[in-house]
């Protein structure tokens, strides 16, 4: 119930702008049937939908290729954190 996103990284704002997006479009408080594990338990699992799991980025000269303003960041759908594993695939020649 996570994903990764690649968008602005100089302005904490930015980021918290998309938070209050996800919570709007995605409320906690709909009638979900499936709650297994608490009020944000489906809500994650949309969110997590809506977004995308991977990236790709180039890399060149053994660095990312990202914008100058551009971050990778691990989008916890949860409330609580909860302990993730991220694996990174490298393909080159």
């Amino acid at each position: 119930s996570c994903s990764l996103t690649m968008m602005e990284n100089a302005a904490p704002a930015a980021r918290r702008d998309v938070e209050r997006f996800f919570e709007k479009l995605v409320p906690e408080d709909a009638d979900y049937e499936h709650d297994d594990e608490g009020p944000d338990d489906m809500p994650s699992h949309i969110r997590m939908v809506l977004t995308q799991t991977s990236e790709t980025v180039p890399i060149a000269d053994g660095k990312m290729q990202l914008g100058t303003w551009q971050g990778i960041f691990l989008f916890e759908h949860r409330r609580e954190s909860h302990r993730r594993k991220v694996s990174m695939t490298i393909i080159g020649e």
